[in-house]
């Protein structure tokens, strides 16, 4: 009865001010409050810019939390103010309205930086926001305490320690929120290190995903003594995952240890071009599970990080970024041989893919059926611009270049000769 008369009461002394005309004061204010916040915004949030990771971040709680925290300000402000003349029941209000919008959009501002855009990422944020408003409602109805105590009361005893429901949801909530600022805080330090051009890239990859474990372990390490859970009933956690690892946990164990074996030995990074089994492409993400590799044409294959660790992996780019890319062509046996290796390296040293140093060069590979087998060989620096192009080019090219002077280049023939006489012809 004690919160439905608070609740009463709250609308009865809402009533009677506006009855008396007093509650027009607290509209204008109340007004303002919105105004104010609504030119302000209008005023200081920037322009679509492109900015670092930094002032994006900036430019989106400015733009997320702007509104909520200027018109609360100025509420605050305004009920110092008119509480000395009269009550301000609607500006009581109009707080805790004010704080659970600015919690909700700054939950969902950092839900937008810690994941990636999905569907179940806005299904999250409608959740918190829910979240916050049923608090919000608990909180004027003055049902929250009533339902913490029955929250309180039910619970079991483990040894000496009571878990209670109320327990668990304050060391959920706990270590949801902690674990969401250490996530975005690995993000941001993710962001700072990839930024350090200097250090090698899988220094600065490891760097960046040792910090969010970390980060994720003091998270918790914070949230559970916070809510008075002792940490050593993580002892009973850590066994249930060491038999969990033991039984059926063993590839995702796995592939995380072996995504940090090929940091550090660096025999892969980002950028280079490799071939995993028949998977050729350049190395675009490394993970802590796995890498993304992006073919030549565009398609994306995601392989374990166990994977590179146990199979044979294929490095174009490991010591040398260069690569020799073969071209084979036939001319005729008619053909001079100097005359089509020096057209031939004209055509090479005119490509602008092509290195001057190491030179291309003209082997004469074999004798074949149909012609003379050459192969011109070319060095290029950017394989992962793709080689098939280049091919169709210098092949393009070779064929102008052979009609321009002559050089043919031989199709299949064959000529059958007949010995002896025929025997019709012997008859007649």
């Amino acid at each position: 009865m004690s919160n439905l008369s608070e609740l009463t009461a709250l609308a009865f002394a809402l009533w009677t001010d506006l009855q008396q005309g007093r509650v027009l004061w607290e509209l204008v204010v109340g007004s303002a409050s919105l105004l104010a916040a609504w030119l302000v915004g209008r005023q200081i949030v920037p322009g679509p810019v492109a900015p670092d990771a930094r002032r994006a971040f900036g430019r989106e709680a400015l733009r997320h939390l702007q509104f909520p925290l200027t018109a609360l300000a100025v509420v605050l402000i305004g009920r110092l103010i008119v509480q000395h003349w009269q009550n301000v029941h609607l500006l009581d209000l109009m707080v805790p309205l004010l704080t659970s919008l600015a919690i909700i959009r700054f939950a969902v501002l950092m839900l937008r930086q810690v994941f990636a855009p999905s569907g179940w990422l806005n299904a999250l944020a409608r959740v918190v926001g829910w979240a916050v408003w049923v608090g919000f409602a608990l909180y004027i109805t003055g049902l929250g305490a009533d339902l913490l105590h029955f929250l309180d009361r039910i619970g079991v005893t483990v040894g000496k320690e009571r878990i209670t429901l109320l327990l668990v949801l304050q060391a959920t909530l706990s270590v949801l929120l902690t674990l969401l600022v250490a996530l975005w805080l690995g993000r941001f330090i993710e962001a700072r290190t990839m930024a350090a051009v200097s250090l090698d890239i899988n220094l600065r990859v490891m760097l960046s995903k040792l910090a969010q474990t970390l980060l994720v372990l003091l998270a918790i390490f914070i949230a559970l003594p916070a809510v008075g859970i002792d940490l050593t009933v993580l002892s009973v956690f850590g066994g249930m995952l060491g038999v969990g690892i033991g039984f059926g946990l063993q590839k995702i164990a796995s592939n995380y240890v072996s995504g940090f074996i090929i940091l550090m030995d660096r025999s892969v990074s980002i950028g280079d071009l490799v071939t995993v089994g028949e998977h050729t492409g350049q190395l675009t993400k490394m993970t802590a599970r796995y890498v993304v590799l992006r073919s030549l044409g565009g398609v994306e294959a995601i392989i374990p990080n166990e994977t590179i660790i146990t199979s044979t992996v294929i490095n174009h780019s490991y010591t040398d970024r260069r690569v020799r890319l073969p071209v084979p062509v036939q001319v005729s046996y008619k053909t001079d041989l100097d005359t089509a290796s020096r057209v031939m390296e004209d055509v090479a040293r005119q490509h602008a893919r092509v290195l001057r140093d190491p030179a291309p060069r003209v082997l004469v590979r074999e004798f074949a059926d149909n012609g003379i087998a050459l192969e011109l060989g070319v060095w290029i620096e950017d394989p992962q611009e793709g080689t098939t192009n280049l091919r169709s080019d210098l092949n393009y090219a070779l064929w102008a270049a052979f009609r321009q002077h002559g050089i043919e280049i031989p199709y299949p023939q064959r000529e059958v000769r007949v010995l002896g006489p025929l025997e019709g012809s012997a008859a007649r």
